[in-house]
C-alpha cells in the first residue's frame, strides 16, 4: 500500500471509514503506477519463492508487516500488502494460489509520491463537490466554472495536484 490507513487518518484529520480510505489509497496507487508507466520496484529486493496455503513460502529478512509487494511470472500477478511475516511463511493482504514459482519485488515509493497521495486524499475529501468551480460570488450568488478536460486533469484529479509525479515519469 503506497501509504498505510492508519497514516493517512492522522493526516486527514478527519472521521474516514477505514474501508472507503484504504479504496481509494489502492485506486491512487493503481492511477500513479499506470499514469507514470512507473511500477516503482526495488529490484535489488526481487526473489523467486512458491506459495502454498495462501502464502509465501520462505523467510524474507527484507520484508515487513505494509510493505508493498509485486508478484509476477505467476498465476498470482499482482500488487499485494505483507500482512504478516513468519519464520517460514508470507503472509499478503489476498490469497495466493498454490504455485512453484513466484517472482516477488519488493516496491518503495518515493517519499515524495506518499505526501503527494496524502495531499491527494485530502482534496478527494475537502474539494472534490466543489469540481469545476473557478471562482464564486455570495452576494447576488454567481459562480464561475471551468472545464476538467484532459489538458487540465488527470484520472480527474486536477493537473496542478499531480506535479509531483513528473520525476517519476517513464517512457512507454
Amino acid at each position: 500500500m503506497i501509504v498505510s490507513v492508519q497514516e493517512a487518518l492522522e493526516y486527514l484529520k478527519k472521521d474516514v471509514q477505514e474501508a472507503e480510505l484504504r479504496r481509494k489509497i489502492d485506486a491512487l496507487e493503481n492511477l500513479i503506477r499506470d499514469e507514470t508507466n512507473n511500477n516503482f520496484q526495488e529490484r535489488g529486493m526481487r526473489f523467486y519463492a512458491p506459495s502454498k496455503g495462501g502464502a509465501i513460502m520462505g523467510s524474507v529478512p527484507f520484508l515487513e508487516e505494509g510493505d508493498t509487494v509485486e508478484i509476477n511470472e505467476s498465476i498470482n500477478s499482482g500488487i499485494y500488502t505483507v500482512r504478516e511475516t513468519g519464520e517460514e511463511t508470507v503472509r499478503l493482504n489476498r490469497n495466493l494460489y498454490d504455485a512453484a514459482r513466484n517472482m516477488v519485488t519488493k516496491v518503495v515509493y518515493p517519499e515524495a509520491v506518499k505526501d503527494g497521495v496524502l495531499n491527494l486524499l485530502q482534496w478527494e475529501l475537502n474539494m472534490r463537490s466543489k469540481t469545476g468551480i473557478k471562482s464564486e460570488t455570495l452576494s447576488r450568488h454567481s459562480v464561475t466554472y471551468f472545464d476538467m478536460d484532459a489538458s487540465n486533469s488527470i484520472g480527474g484529479y486536477p493537473a496542478s495536484l499531480m506535479g509531483f509525479l513528473d520525476p517519476y515519469y517513464k517512457a512507454r
